[in-house]
């Protein structure tokens, strides 16, 4: 492939088309890229939010409903003038039905270049291994220890496991997976994961990635647990898969607990891996 047009930056949040700075983000597994960054290269207009705004407001009024503009979501990145602000946002199979609405002469350079720039995740898809060392490089690069990096790792293979064994038992809306994940963490630590990410004080930020060992232990244990059930029940419906889900985390939080009254100390923390971030108190020992 040819790399004239590519450059990277360090932090790898801006790559280079030309001379024309693009801002991107890892968003869902995937890279998201700012479309008005797209729109600013590939429409050359002296108001590119203008353009995006008539763009979008055309592709409403199309009849298909599964014009790009549904696909388009919203996430903070560093404006020019260095605050982080929310702006539309596009992955790589959206921007390429954007850029033809466009009509522009660097529309095909532009495309050979996103398929460059999303090469990388194509590579992963190929060869899981490669999107694993990936992980654990951007993990130590955060700051992360590796023994903490491992039960991350796990972690993951453990949640994806669960899921799709939810989606073999016809759990298929992304709400009805949040419910379901919602019973565990219920079950396993005494808080829903919104409230867990309170305690921590967090916002957009991945709960999982604020976990001490333990919490990512116990965490792993429920949705093992969780997965096991499912099976031997052959839990089906959200109805049942709910039931199982209660009853995988009940048996984390039973370990949970029976630690707690060994140790004297609660699993349950405030501790993140960010800095000067305001903590909630501390709720009750759950029982």
């Amino acid at each position: 492939m040819n790399t004239k047009n590519l450059t990277a930056a360090p932090s790898d949040k801006i790559v280079v088309f030309g001379a024309t700075q693009i801002r991107r983000v890892w968003h869902n597994d995937e890279w998201w890229f700012s479309v008005i960054d797209v729109v600013a290269v590939l429409s050359d207009s002296s108001n590119a939010n203008r353009y995006w705004s008539d763009l979008k407001r055309k592709l409403e009024q199309e009849a298909d409903s599964n014009q790009p503009y549904e696909k388009i979501v919203r996430l903070k990145m560093t404006a020019s003038d260095g605050k982080s602000r929310e702006t539309d946002c596009a992955n790589t199979e959206t921007l390429f039905r954007i850029i033809q609405s466009i009509p522009s002469p660097k529309a095909e350079p532009f495309k050979r270049w996103l398929a460059q720039v999303g090469y990388e995740r194509v590579q992963e898809i190929e060869n899981p291994e490669l999107a694993q060392q990936r992980m654990r490089q951007l993990y130590k690069e955060k700051g992360y220890p590796d023994d903490w990096i491992e039960k991350r790792v796990r972690g993951i293979a453990v949640r994806d496991e669960l899921t799709g064994e939810w989606q073999k038992r016809g759990i298929k809306e992304k709400k009805d997976f949040a419910i379901l994940t919602s019973e565990i963490s219920k079950a396993t630590f005494g808080l829903t994961p919104s409230d867990y990410k309170k305690l921590k004080g967090l916002q957009r930020e991945n709960l999982r990635d604020h976990m001490n060992d333990l919490e990512l232990i116990f965490t792993m244990l429920g949705e093992a647990a969780t997965t096991e059930i499912a099976r031997t029940k052959d839990a089906q419906g959200m109805s049942e898969n709910k039931q199982a889900a209660q009853e995988g985390g009940a048996v984390a939080g039973g370990a949970r607990r029976q630690l707690e009254a060994k140790s004297g100390r609660r699993v349950v923390s405030q501790g993140n891996y960010l800095i000067d971030k305001p903590k909630s108190k501390l709720p009750p020992k759950s029982e």
